[in-house]
């Protein structure tokens, strides 16, 4: 697949290189960039539409104070550009390329910014063109200069990589003595560092970027603990040491938006605050909400902390590798500065040589370590070349630390991070396996050797989604080569670019909105590297898709790299690689935490084997009268949408479209509720013109937040009592107050408006975005008044609830005189055009948004709840999942280092690592993946990955004496898919007629579908007693048709 190159770089997007005398200007010599310096649009607010997904993980201020930021990062090899990617997706103030080394075919092997006609040009001035293009909004620049400290002085942030000791100490002094912020990252082979110094006393405004907790209480004693209990319908969650305050707190008043309170957790349900004797006596009611608290931390200067290392564990199986790696690079410059290189792979004397220098950097500093000489000698082996999953890994998380610098947004890493995968080396390597050759895999060859890369070169894998992880993990593979020679990588993903993909799917631009995404990001990496070869589809993937992959279509790949967002998609993709016995790289992100899981054929378990507990639901009653939290009224408001602009308006359409679409309806109170709705949208309440939804959306307002919540007090007043002499109206339950509208309101306009423009659109009416038109319309509109009536039921329990909604009435006569009034200006109504709402959460011109957040917001009002603006709403409303471009990153890069393991085909389960990590904390787990589990009948051992294969179309009969004979089994059920074709409890002449059938016309006269073309093998699921009658659990059949 080519790409036309005039597409990567139009003309229009070329930037002007502007040089100047260096003795005439003060400034740096920097090619111009088009970018304002700016997150925020010409507005001066933040690019919501843009920057969506990472504020749901940042938060505006984090992302303002980000805006004001100046990021200088020196060198521009692999692990510099990641990091300058990731900066700039960010969307900081400025950023700055320094780079005084020329590209060269090493640098191929994961600058994915350099091209084979870049070898020999500078690598920021190269690079800069392509960095720029990523964010509009960051002034990105580049300087071919020296680093300096005059140049230093000048950034919030300053971040070494590919330097030199003395000047990672000379400017980490300067930045130390100036408050300037130093981070220095560095990858040699399969070793990484970072090390960080944010300064004597750096504040930190959020530690670990969770959500504020807050719960009810019921109870406070006035004592010296001041023991605080909560609801038990909810674990409050807190830890010892965090701060509280509260609000909305009966009696003991003085606890209402009392100053932050230290907390002591006793239990699940209970607190202590301290000493509340000198309070008033508790009565009812009240929350709790955590407060986050500034943090100070202190950080020694590089200098000082190369002698007295702090360093961050990354992998608790390698408990002492971190400090004999710290030993391990200060040894490594000393042989640089000795030798002029890194030593080279498995030779003899460089090894003796660093081993030697190991000893005497322990001795020079001090460390007082016990030199590990295996450990330092694998280090000496694995430290030349470059790798670009380690290189995203650290990149990623360097990239991350800048954020925390420049925003004071989550805890930054204490002082050094080392990071290994020494379990990607092939073993028996040679010094002649890993020499270069003036190819652009040199980098790749150093670490792994020639054997290893051409393996890569011949490797067919499916990469399943072409979006965040997927984006980061094409570019991956087109750096080792993934299939450049005889292989093949085929992407599919059935999604088109949007803006909001921007912000962290970097191989997409402004340009390429609307486009296919994976057709784009194959032309995107092909154009990285041209040798690869890639197809991209734009295929879902499930049993619809079965007939595109198919049998031969798994039976050619050697793995699948999973990358979506959906555990449906996830869990078939899963189901397949098992059933094809196929490795899976499954990987997955959210917000700052990310996950890693390895599936190997035969020996782990897969991704389905275990499962997040299912999602918590809001009870119905607690949704439709009894709301307590802003997510309770947005889930009403999206329900809300959901009725009467998607669902409503796709029962007219269908009514209108489809004569058989009333038979396809439950009879009973379903078909009259749908009636009802008919009557009312095609008849009384059909609107003419935009004045009548004006009408229809005030009279919505009314019915919703004035009438129904009247209906409500009518039947529990203010002042009811439950049985048991209780306040009603307490705990969870708020009292409510019905709303009077008020068109000078802009929260109830708000309503209005969105509601008026989306029962136009559904009527196909012209919309109308005037405020001043609207208002004066709707303060005109007469509004009945409005009674509560007695005999209204309103569920109190989800009990009551659930059975009001099974007590719906249904009457035949009266769904038949509703059809009647239908059917009979049918004529008329054909001439509707309908069309029907579906929520879309990322276009901010449809109404949809702007409806749900009104909605949410009055219902909100009428409780007492506090109101939550556009952006939080649409995190609810939409289910997004905050994502940012750092986590992406990191959990690709550990990907792409399981695959080399992979490709070599390793059985050794303690050579993988399954990973969990969360970039806030900083927190790094790894693991080995877990065995399948493994069942057993007789003698008999198997796991997931076992299975009957049976061949040949054969009898029903044949197959149960196949496995009485064989496997001493009695099948007792056999089914396909979810028919049955044979059970015991069956009349005796239907088993016997099926015994006689081949299996292929069988399942085919259960199914009543001829089987298809594609279809090669058929799945049974069986069972079987064993020869004592038991039931055993065993494999599924695999049954290959002729």
């Amino acid at each position: 697949m080519s790409r036309d190159t005039s597409e990567l770089e139009p003309v229009t997007k070329k930037r002007r290189v502007e040089h100047f005398n260096d003795s005439n200007n003060d400034d740096v010599e920097m090619q111009q960039s088009n970018g304002n310096g700016s997150t925020t649009a010409t507005n001066g607010d933040i690019d919501e539409s843009l920057y969506s997904r990472q504020l749901y993980v940042l938060g505006h201020e984090a992302m303002r104070k980000m805006a004001e930021s100046s990021i200088l990062v020196c060198g521009l090899g692999g692990l510099g550009v990641e990091i300058a990617k990731d900066i700039i997706l960010s969307g900081v103030k400025a950023v700055t390329l320094q780079d005084t080394k020329l590209t060269s075919y090493e640098d191929l092997s994961s600058q994915f910014f350099l091209r084979e006609r870049d070898i020999g040009k500078n690598r920021a001035e190269a690079s800069h063109p392509r960095l720029v293009e990523l964010n509009e909004y960051v002034s990105t620049t580049c300087t071919i200069e020296a680093v300096t400290t005059d140049l230093v002085s000048k950034f919030s942030v300053v971040v070494l990589t590919d330097s030199s000791r003395d000047e990672q100490l000379n400017i980490g002094d300067f930045c130390h003595a100036n408050n300037i912020k130093f981070i220095c990252a560095n990858t040699t082979g399969v070793f990484g560092n970072i090390f960080c110094d944010f300064g004597e006393d750096f504040k930190v405004i959020d530690t670990n970027g969770e959500s504020v907790l807050s719960v009810m209480i019921a109870a406070v004693t006035k004592d010296g603990d001041g023991i605080v209990t909560c609801l038990d319908e909810k674990r409050h969650g807190f830890e010892d040491g965090d701060y509280v305050t509260f609000h909305e707190v009966g009696g003991m008043v003085e606890l209402n938006e009392c100053t932050p309170r230290k907390i002591e957790v006793k239990g699940p349900y209970t607190f202590s605050i301290g000493d509340c004797s000198d309070l008033s006596d508790y009565t009812r009611g009240g929350i709790v909400t955590q407060v986050k608290m500034p943090t100070s931390v202190h950080f020694k200067s590089m200098r000082d902390a190369l002698k007295d290392p702090e360093i961050l564990p990354t992998d608790f199986a390698k408990w002492e590798q971190p400090y004999q790696h710290h030993i391990c690079y200060l040894a490594l410059v000393e042989f640089q500065k000795s030798a002029g290189r890194n030593p080279k792979p498995y030779n003899a004397e460089d090894n003796a040589t660093f081993v030697n220098l190991c000893n005497q950097v322990n001795d020079k500093y001090s460390l007082g370590l016990e030199v590990n000489a295996a450990l330092c000698e694998e280090f000496a082996n694995g430290c030349s070349g470059q790798l670009v999953g380690v290189q995203a890994f650290i990149g990623g998380s360097t990239a991350q630390e800048v954020m925390k610098a420049c925003s004071g947004k989550f805890m930054p890493t204490k002082q050094w991070l080392y990071f290994d995968c020494t379990e990607v080396i092939p073993q028996g390597l040679k010094e002649a396996d890993c020499e270069p050759s003036d190819s652009r895999y040199d980098g790749q060859v150093l670490c792994l050797g020639k054997e290893l890369n051409a393996k890569i070169a011949d490797q067919k894998w499916f990469v399943v989604g072409a979006g965040a992880i997927g984006c980061e993990l094409l570019k991956n593979f087109a750096m080792m080569g993934v299939g450049h020679n005889k292989g093949m990588l085929t992407v599919t993903d059935m999604d088109t670019i949007e803006r909001s993909n921007l912000n962290r799917q970097f191989l997409f631009r402004s340009w390429d909105v609307t486009k296919m995404k994976s057709d784009t990001a194959c032309n995107a990496v092909k154009e990285m590297n041209p040798d690869i070869n890639v197809t991209s589809h734009q295929n879902r993937v499930g049993p619809e898709t079965e007939k595109v992959y198919t049998d031969s279509f798994f039976a050619d790949l050697n793995g699948v790299a999973n990358a979506l967002d959906n555990v449906d998609a996830r869990s078939y993709m899963d189901r397949r690689c098992v059933y094809y016995k196929l490795p899976l790289l499954e990987s997955g992100t959210l917000g700052t935490k990310g996950n890693v899981q390895i599936v190997l054929p035969h020996i782990t378990e897969s991704y389905s084997s275990s499962q997040d507990p299912p999602e918590k639901t809001i009870p119905m009653c607690t949704l439709k009268n009894f709301p307590n939290a802003i997510e309770h009224t947005i889930q009403w408001a999206r329900d809300q949408f959901e009725g009467l602009f998607t669902k409503t308006a796709e029962n007219c359409h269908k009514f209108i479209t489809e004569p058989k679409f009333l038979e396809k309806q439950k009879s009973g109170g379903a078909l009259i509720a749908i009636l009802e709705g008919l009557r009312k949208d095609l008849g009384t309440d059909k609107p003419d013109d935009f004045t009548d939804c004006i009408r229809w959306a005030r009279m919505l307002f009314e019915e919703n937040f004035h009438n129904t919540i009247a209906q409500l007090l009518y039947n529990f007043p203010p002042d009811q009592k439950t049985s048991s002499g209780a306040p009603f109206w307490s705990g969870p339950k708020r009292c409510p107050a019905a709303i009077n509208f008020d068109a000078n309101n802009s929260e109830h306009l708000d309503f209005v408006v969105a509601a008026a423009n989306l029962r136009a659109y559904n009527y196909s009416i012209p919309t109308n975005r005037s405020r001043d038109f609207i208002k004066g319309h709707v303060t005109n509109i007469t509004v009945p008044p409005f009674k509560p009536r007695s005999g209204v039921k309103i569920a109190v329990t989800e009990a009551e609830a659930e059975n009001m909604n099974n007590d719906e009435e249904s009457d035949s006569d009266k769904a038949k005189s509703i059809l009647g009034e239908l059917n009979a200006k049918m004529d008329q109504l054909r001439s509707l055009n309908i069309q029907v709402a579906d929520f879309e959460k990322d276009d901010d011109t449809n109404f949809h948004m702007d409806f749900i957040t009104a909605c949410s917001n009055a219902r909100a009002s009428s409780y007492r709840i506090a109101a939550a603006n556009k952006h939080k709403t649409k995190l609810i409303a939409g289910k997004i999942i905050p994502a940012i471009a750092t986590t992406t990153a990191v959990v690709a890069g550990l990907v792409s280092i399981e695959m080399y393991k992979m490709i070599q085909g390793l059985k050794d389960v303690e050579k993988y690592k399954n990973a969990f990590l969360n970039l806030a904390l900083p927190f790094y787990a790894f693991s080995e993946p877990i065995l399948a589990p493994k069942n057993k009948y007789y003698d008999v051992e198997w796991t997931l990955w076992d299975r009957y294969d049976i061949q040949g179309d054969i009898t029903l009969q044949e197959l149960l004496d196949i496995f009485e004979n064989e496997h001493k089994l009695e099948i007792s059920m056999l089914s396909q898919g979810v028919c049955m074709l044979y059970a015991f409890f069956m009349p005796a002449d239907k088993r016997k007629e099926r015994c006689g059938m081949k299996l292929s016309a069988l399942v085919e006269l259960v199914t009543k579908k001829k089987l298809p073309a594609h279809k090669r093998a058929l799945v049974l699921e069986i069972c079987c007693n064993d020869s004592e009658g038991e039931d055993v659990d065993t494999p599924y059949i695999n049954y290959s048709l002729p």
